[in-house]
């Protein structure tokens, strides 16, 4: 797990559940080639990129995992048929076959509790200070999927609970040109983000997942546009907020 800017001015917290391909060293690979590790089925490709910066320029905590969504995927449920898969994207992903109980119970011992346990720590504290919240959840899409490129540079994902996404989506729609879906090509009315449930949702705290086209943040220049277009953007959606709380 990385962690930064534990005590950051910010209200915003920035989390990034997919930062890592890494793998374990007593798992090799896998069973798969590096090229697949270097796909969209191991990682968010770009996302931790941003999420750092966003951090850096806003005096938020940061929270990531660092290891591969591969071996345990820290945005799903513990038991999901996706927390651990065996197939990921039409690959199929010899190392997570026919898996032992003591296997999947070391994967969330080791790698999901500790970065949930960080998590829930960091925001029982700022609760517990009074220290107004908003959860962002930093993620990355591929630009093409089953053969058809998406249209849209970015997507803010929600469930019920709108009241930041809505201000978050007006800030990032208002540049020309810039397409940004709401709750599309993923809906977080799907309800299968552990992270925005577990932490957000149970919390009553405003919270969002973002996800960038990766193809938009593949070099440090687009990471660092992309960063600024956050940051700017997270700064208007917080001053609308807070004045439609007024």
């Amino acid at each position: 797990m990385l962690s930064r800017r534990r005590v950051g001015r910010s209200a915003f917290v920035m989390v990034v559940d997919h930062a890592s391909r890494r793998i374990p060293q007593r798992l090799g690979n896998l069973g798969l080639a590096q090229s697949d590790l270097d796909r969209h089925i191991a990682w968010d490709i770009g996302a931790l990129a941003v999420a750092e910066r966003v951090s850096e320029a806003l005096d938020a905590p940061l929270v990531a995992q660092n290891y591969s969504r591969l071996v345990i995927d820290c945005n799903r449920r513990v038991g999901d048929p996706a927390s651990i898969p065996t197939e990921s994207e039409s690959t199929r992903i010899p190392g997570n076959i026919n898996l032992p109980d003591e296997e999947r119970e070391a994967r969330r011992r080791e790698i999901f509790d500790p970065y949930h346990d960080y998590l829930r720590a960091l925001l029982d504290e700022r609760m517990r200070l009074g220290r107004r919240t908003m959860l962002i959840l930093q993620h990355s899409m591929t630009d093409v999927f089953k053969g058809a490129r998406r249209p849209m540079q970015a997507a803010v994902l929600h469930d019920e609970d709108n009241r930041f996404a809505r201000g978050l989506l007006e800030a990032l729609r208002y540049e020309p040109g810039l397409i940004v879906g709401d709750n599309e090509p993923y809906s977080g009315k799907e309800r299968i983000s552990f992270t925005s449930l577990h932490h957000g949702e149970s919390r009553g705290i405003p919270h969002v997942e973002v996800e960038i086209r990766q193809d938009l943040i593949c070099s440090a220049s687009r990471q660092a546009e992309w960063s600024q277009r956050m940051a700017t953007a997270l700064r208007t959606a917080e001053r609308a907020f807070i004045k439609d709380q007024v």
